[in-house]
Parts: C-alpha cells; structure tokens; sequence
C-alpha cells in the first residue's frame, strides 16, 4: 500500500490556504456589516434552516448562553435585520426570520466568498477542472463517511 504521507501533505496544505483565504473573506465582511461572529452564524443558520424553536435553539448552536443569544438577536432585529414573531403552532415560541434587508445581506456575503472560488476555477484549463472535481468528490464522499 502506497504512503498516504504526500496525500495529507497537499490536503493540509489546500486547507491552510482555504482557510486562510475564507477567513480574511469572513473578517472582512464582519468588518463592513460591523456584525459579531455570532451575529452573523445566526444569520447564516436563518438563511439556511430557518427559525422554528427560536432563541433557545440559537443559543444551543452557537454554545452561547440563552441570554447571550437573545441579547445579539435584539441587535440583529434593531438593524432590520431579523424579525421575531410568535409561533402559529407553539405561542410560547419565537419564530425568527431573516428580513428582506436581512436576506440581502447574506446572499451578498455568500456572492463575495464565491467570487474568490470562481476565480480560481477559472485560471484552470478544463482537464485540469475535470480532475479536480474527481478529486475533490472523492475526498468530500469520504469525509462524510468519517462524520461523526
């Protein structure tokens, strides 16, 4: 069986650069929103699942205390951002909701972080995307095999 060192070596190294890209792109949308980390992962989570359980869930997933996450969910609504409504099913519910301003905002954040992958595929020739997209579904199915 062939070593796996070089294997890991190029898939540490993509990450590192991966990462560090993806985190300057965070920074610097966390910079021209003015939102907190938390602010922001609890538009993500609105934008992607919606709002159902409301602020006891939200805080769960951050690993925030309820207080905590009520308290950045009173900023993000004072923005514009977020709407809170009692839920039709469960009255003693929050149902949170991204506003349209809300949406805006984190659709243009993902467009932004995009910008940089399309970019790159672009500088490759088409072998080399056909390559790259073997590889990379090789190493995405196998990852979700080794989820916890």
């Amino acid at each position: 069986m062939p070593s796996s060192k070089p294997l890991t070596e190029v898939i540490q190294r993509w990450s590192e650069v991966f990462m560090h890209r993806s985190a300057r792109d965070f920074k610097r949308f966390m910079s021209e929103t003015g939102l907190s980390f938390s602010q922001i992962s609890i538009l993500m989570r609105l934008y992607h699942h919606g709002g159902r359980g409301g602020i006891s869930q939200v805080g769960e997933q951050l690993m925030v205390t309820k207080a905590a996450a009520s308290q950045n969910i009173d900023r993000l609504v004072q923005m514009g951002l977020v709407e809170r409504s009692e839920d039709l099913v469960d009255r003693r519910l929050k149902k949170l909701s991204l506003t349209s301003k809300g949406q805006a905002l984190v659709s243009n954040g993902i467009t932004i972080r995009s910008q940089w992958v399309e970019g790159l595929t672009e500088a490759l020739n088409s072998e080399e995307q056909e390559m790259i997209i073997s590889a990379l579904t090789l190493l995405t199915d196998a990852a979700l095999k080794t989820e916890d």
